[in-house]
């Protein structure tokens, strides 16, 4: 086992009634009238086992908690109930270039980035070649990083953290962004964690991309765990559901 979701679940709280003014809300606190509130589900009760090795593709609709589910795996969020477990390090691939510093260069930000995902100064010093290679960046890469277009960024992002070798890789919609050429070449790098044996956790809207990757599917419906086994079965059962 790599991953194992028990009994998950993630709620908000969001106002009934919305307050318009500061001023209105003090005046409401004064004479004692309080705010109601719904609850939104973002996750109820997923129970969800990955095992070691194993690519599984996460689908579902917009706003459904693919993304939520993966940043409760990766202890970004923490869920109101339920139990998470994770044996291994951790590499996720969720919003590339978190953390990257405008001022700095290409180069200087691979130094930084390197180090928001737990890596030496020394270690990343040893994959600058591959990194700035990967990424296509070229002399730009000594450039600050205020001139890069989001495109530039991306790939330097990508380029860093899929340097590093985690056993178990959270990737959100990441190829659904950069040109054509380069999503294909950020595929081959997954297919290339998948065939080394990491495990990995896969959103995305692009069945054709799941199909490749992926063994295994899970698809999420307004929070809930609707389907998991053989990812071409989930995807046949999510694309009837959208007809």
């Amino acid at each position: 086992m790599a991953v194992a979701l028990t009994n998950v679940s993630v709620y908000y709280t969001t106002p009934v009634e919305r307050v318009p003014t500061l001023k209105e809300h003090i005046l409401r606190r004064i004479i004692g009238h309080r705010t109601q509130y719904r609850e939104h589900w973002a996750l109820r009760n997923v129970s969800l086992r990955v095992n070691r090795g194993e690519a599984i593709g996460i689908i579902g609709n917009n706003g459904a908690g693919k993304s939520t589910l993966l940043k409760v795996v990766a202890r970004i969020i923490t869920p109101r109930t339920g139990r998470v477990q994770v044996r291994g390090s951790m590499l996720p691939l969720l919003q590339l270039g978190a953390g990257f510093n405008n001022e700095l260069t290409g180069r200087e930000n691979i130094f930084l980035y390197g180090s928001i995902l737990g890596e030496s100064r020394a270690a990343m010093r040893a994959r600058m070649k591959s990194i700035i290679d990967f990424s296509e960046l070229g002399e730009y890469i000594d450039s600050p990083l205020r001139t890069y277009s989001s495109g530039m960024r991306i790939r330097l992002g990508f380029a860093i953290a899929s340097s590093l070798e985690p056993d178990i890789l959270l990737v959100d919609e990441v190829l659904a962004v950069g040109d054509m050429a380069f999503q294909q070449k950020c595929r081959v790098r997954i297919n290339e964690f998948r065939q080394s044996g990491c495990t990995i956790l896969f959103v995305s809207h692009a069945m054709a991309t799941i199909r490749e990757i992926c063994t295994t599917g899970a698809w999420i419906d307004r929070g809930e765990l609707r389907l998991h086994g053989p990812v071409d079965e989930v995807i046949q059962a999510y694309e009837q559901q959208q007809r």
